[in-house]
Parts: structure tokens; sequence; C-alpha cells
């Protein structure tokens, strides 16, 4: 009976720049800087100048901060963007927030995200949720981490940037100049230095995750430290439309865990299965042969359902969860009821199937 569920799930679980001159380079970017003064920008005095062309924010040992300070832009709030700046720090911490809360107004205290960047060789790049209030989740993503925050609110790390941390430390220059790129579209974030994705997030925790909200920049409470920027300059971004779950069903995929009536498959045996679906059809290889059918969507129900129509006659009812790199589906064999939960037990007559997306 386990063999016979087994093979029944492997059939079917699916499955400012220079003027006009840089504008003319960089179409859609706007300056937010203008290189003189803080013209647009709020925070303390005392900390934040223009010094040769760049905004620079510094602390002196003799009058140590308390608390995390920022310069906040305030001519608008940032949502779906790409931001492009030029930084240099010598000494401590610091970071660009964005779609951020001025969280104390009279200490120009901001959280949420945060794209971070040090003197030291660690958090350069990491997404890091200031202050708690992207969710309490503090760093949302390492360096070199590929992340998707569930809508459970999980993390799951579904791979790599392409390089390894101390790689893309390597790239960074130190106490000199370095290009950072933030590019958030929807609950999409990815950050770049030097031309290096450093994380790649997809956040789709509904209750936590941040659409938009103000644009800050970052002295650290420690050492004293200097740090600069300058060349900011914004581009709008149309709001990412979201996909539907048959769009992202799509493609190749491999599968990560299957357990059927409780029993769970040996790798060996997963490791021979090949997933393709294309449009509402799958297409299944597996060590006991090819199999195809068709599935139905249906993504107003809770938990999302689906029924599957294999070329065999078998009819499959199933539940299911699409989400980035993932596919999770429960179905019901033998004429059982559909589930109601992620979860095959001894008996039920269930099978719970976990796919990855096929790298390319």
């Amino acid at each position: 009976m386990t063999q016979l569920l087994v093979r029944n799930s492997i059939l079917v679980c699916f499955g400012l720049v220079l003027g006009a001159a840089a504008s003319a380079q960089e179409p859609g970017f706007k300056p937010l800087f203008n290189g003189r003064d803080l013209t647009g920008w709020e925070g303390n005095a005392k900390l934040w100048s223009v010094k040769d062309g760049a905004i620079t924010g510094q602390t002196s040992a003799t009058d140590p901060i308390k608390v995390n300070t920022f310069l906040v832009y305030t001519a608008e709030p940032v949502d779906d963007f790409e931001l492009r700046l030029s930084y240099r720090i010598v000494g401590g911490n610091s970071g660009i927030q964005y779609r951020s809360k001025v969280m104390v107004k009279a200490q120009w205290r901001v959280g949420g995200y945060q794209a971070d960047f040090e003197a030291g060789k660690t958090y350069s790049g990491i997404l890091y949720d200031e202050g708690g209030v992207a969710g309490g989740r503090g760093i949302m993503a390492e360096r070199g981490q590929k992340v998707r925050w569930t809508a459970d609110g999980k993390k799951d790390v579904l791979g790599t940037t392409g390089k390894t941390s101390d790689e893309l430390q390597a790239a960074i220059k130190n106490e000199d100049w370095n290009d950072y790129v933030i590019v958030a579209q929807g609950n999409h974030l990815v950050h770049q230095i030097n031309g290096n994705v450093t994380v790649d997030v997809t956040d789709e925790d509904e209750k936590k995750r941040l659409t938009s909200g103000v644009l800050a920049l970052q002295i650290h409470v420690g050492p004293p430290m200097t740090v600069q920027f300058k060349n900011i300059r914004i581009k709008k971004l149309a709001s990412a439309a979201p996909r539907s779950d048959l769009d992202q069903l799509q493609g190749e995929w491999i599968a990560a865990e299957v357990v059927a009536n409780g029993e769970t498959v040996p790798a060996d045996a997963l490791a021979g299965i090949k997933l393709k679906i294309k449009g509402n059809e799958y297409f299944v290889e597996t060590g006991e042969g090819p199999d195809q059918g068709t599935f139905k969507l249906n993504a107003s129900t809770n938990p999302k359902s689906m029924d599957v129509s294999a070329q065999s006659g078998t009819e499959l009812p199933a539940i299911y969860e699409v989400s980035g790199d993932t596919f999770k589906a429960c179905y019901a064999a033998n004429g059982a009821a559909r589930p109601a939960e992620f979860k095959s037990t001894q008996g039920s007559d269930h099978v719970l199937a976990v796919y990855k997306r096929k790298s390319p």
C-alpha cells in the first residue's frame, strides 16, 4: 500500500549624478543630493554636514552619541525604486534605511529595512530590521544569502547569491568609495555592492513586511566614525504585479521530500524524480516510468486546493502552496478526503510532497 501511495505521489506532485549628462546615462534617475548642502534632508546638525561634495556624518570620542541617529530624506517617501549611491566609511557601522519609519523624531531615530555596511568585514550588504519595525526579525538575510520570509513568518534560506561572504567582502574597498545599489519592487528586495549581489530577499509576510516609508542614512553608536555619501540618485519603479500561482509553478522541479502514509521516501528514491509543468499540464519521470496529466488550482480556499487528473484516470484532491522556489502539496489517494493540512500520518492515505525549483 505504501509503495502504491509513493507511486501515486510521484505521478502528481508537481508537481545626483553629474547633471544632464548623467541623466542621459541613467534614464529615469533623479538626484536626491545637490552636492552643496543638506536641502531635502533633516538630522542632527552637530553630526551631519557636507564636506568635499559629500554628505558627511561624523562622531567623536569626546562627545559620543547614545542612540543610533539618522539623516532623513524629507521630500517624499519611497516604495518601489532603484537607489544608487557611493559610500565611504572610516570606523564604525552605518546603513541605508528604506521603506522605514521615524520612531523618535527628536532624536532622528529611524527603523525598518536597512541595507547595512560597516568598516568591519561581516555585515556590509546584509538586510537588517533596524529598530524591529519590520516585525523584529533582526538580520533578515546574511551576506550571500537568497532568502524567503514565508507568509507565516519563517525564514527559508533558498540558496546563495552566487558568491560567498568572503568573496563579497574581498570586493569591498576599505576606507574608500564603494557603489551601493538597492532595488525594492513589491516584496522583492535586492542589495548590491560594487556590482555584486549581496542579498536577494522575498518578504511574503504581509503582517510584517514594509511597502513604503522614509529613506535615511545612519550614524551608529560606538567608536568614533566618519561616513560619507555622494552621487545619491533614485528611480521609481512600477509596482511588481503579483504572479499567479499557475505562473509560479511553470518550469522544472526536483523532489526535496515525500511522505506517504506517514513514511518518508528515502533520498535515493527522490533523486530519480523529475517534474515539469507547462500550462496546466504536468510531466513526471520516475524510476518506475513516466506519467502525465492535468491539474486545476483554486486559490480562493484556505488552504488553497488543487484537483489532479492523471492520464491513467486517477483523480486526486489536494491542497497546495507555492512561493518562490518552493512548491508544497498534500493530496489524498484511494478515495480519501481532501487533506486539511500539510501532513501525512499512518493510515491517512495522504501524501505530502515538497519540491524545489531546479536550478538553471
